[in-house]
């Protein structure tokens, strides 16, 4: 299966830098993933969407501001954007100067913070926080930036502090926003849970990785990044209490789905805890997601195959065809798509 596949051609214009003034004022495309039918809505329809005896399942992971600025002890300019917490004062970092740093070397950012690159891990660094805090989310929350995807092209302001944010978000870790979730404002969670409609929580914290374009020309030789994701027994309780019912399980976001799909892999059970590098293209068997909430993915992006998974390549790639020719606004501050599954996509794919 080739990465072209999943290619087209997106105007500049409908790349949404800023959000809305109002969370829940997107546009929604609906997609039946049995039919390839679309139908073009307002997200706050969606409530029309579910059904009493749905479980919406959320990420409730919370962004860090995870990018400082400083510089070398030799005085060059250095940028570190964090990535993930390995003890209280060691990290995984992507550090990017004119010459990567080396094992020994001391570091300066913003604030005060100085740490010392221990070691490399890949493309990312160790890095220990040896002074300015005591820890390194004490250190980012003083100083850090919001790290906005790169195709904003902008530098965040104070306003990314809450919008850039789900409302819902809890457990500290995540570089990238579970995008989805963005759309959800209070009035719009009681109108839901007025109708019944129950909802469950997973964490998983989202990594720079998310945004880095896969650079292999076949699908089956990308090489997915790890993310660290934990799924509360409640969930799982309330998944196996949702299809008794007959209900649906109805993902918020990407990072939903590979939560609840990795948990689910296990031999003996859920796997509820742990490292996930889960690669979902078409030809996957779901297990556990009926319909999700997404927005609108980069090209030839890994989140686009997922979508193309659940769907169907042609009905997506038709549907993000008629999003560009209906404007819809594209990527993390864009608008959204509620898909159902193709029952039969990975037999057919």
């Amino acid at each position: 299966m080739s990465v072209k596949d999943f290619d087209f051609d997106l105007p500049d214009h409908l790349i949404a830098r800023y959000p809305l003034s109002e969370r829940s004022a997107s546009r929604l495309l609906t997609l039946e993933g049995e039919t390839g039918a679309l139908a073009h809505r307002r997200f706050t329809d969606i409530v029309s969407l579910l059904n009493a005896d749905d479980l919406l399942v959320f990420n409730n992971t919370r962004v860090i501001p995870a990018r400082l600025y400083g510089q070398k002890s030799s005085g060059g300019k250095v940028e570190m954007l964090f990535e993930r917490l390995l003890t209280e004062t060691r990290c995984l970092a992507h550090v990017r100067s004119s010459r990567a740093p080396k094992a020994g070397q001391r570091l300066i950012f913003d604030g005060g913070i100085a740490v010392e690159v221990t070691g490399r891990q890949h493309n990312l660094f160790e890095l220990e926080l040896v002074a300015g805090a005591q820890h390194w989310f004490e250190a980012l929350e003083g100083n850090g930036h919001m790290p906005l995807p790169p195709y904003m092209e902008r530098e965040d302001d104070e306003s990314d502090k809450s919008r850039y944010q789900t409302i819902y978000a809890e457990k500290k870790g995540a570089v990238a926003a579970p995008t989805a979730g963005l759309h959800f404002d209070e009035a719009l969670l009681q109108a839901i849970a007025d109708k019944g409609v129950r909802t469950a929580f997973v964490t998983l914290h989202v990594g720079a990785g998310t945004f880095m374009p896969v650079k292999v020309d076949k699908v089956e030789d990308h090489v997915m990044h790890s993310e660290w994701y934990d799924i509360p027994e409640e969930t799982v309780a309330a998944i196996q209490q949702t299809r008794e019912r007959g209900g649906r399980v109805v993902a918020v976001g990407t990072t939903s789905v590979r939560s609840l799909e990795s948990a689910a892999r296990g031999e003996d059970g859920w796997v509820r805890r742990g490292d996930t590098s889960i690669f979902i293209y078409p030809g996957y068997q779901f297990q556990v997601v009926d319909a999700m909430v997404t927005n609108f993915h980069l090209p030839q992006s890994t989140l686009i195959m997922l979508v193309s998974a659940f769907a169907g390549q042609e009905a997506v790639m038709q549907a993000y065809h008629e999003a560009i020719a209906q404007e819809y606004r594209f990527f993390s501050y864009g608008d959204a798509m509620f898909i159902t599954r193709n029952q039969s996509v990975a037999e057919k794919d």
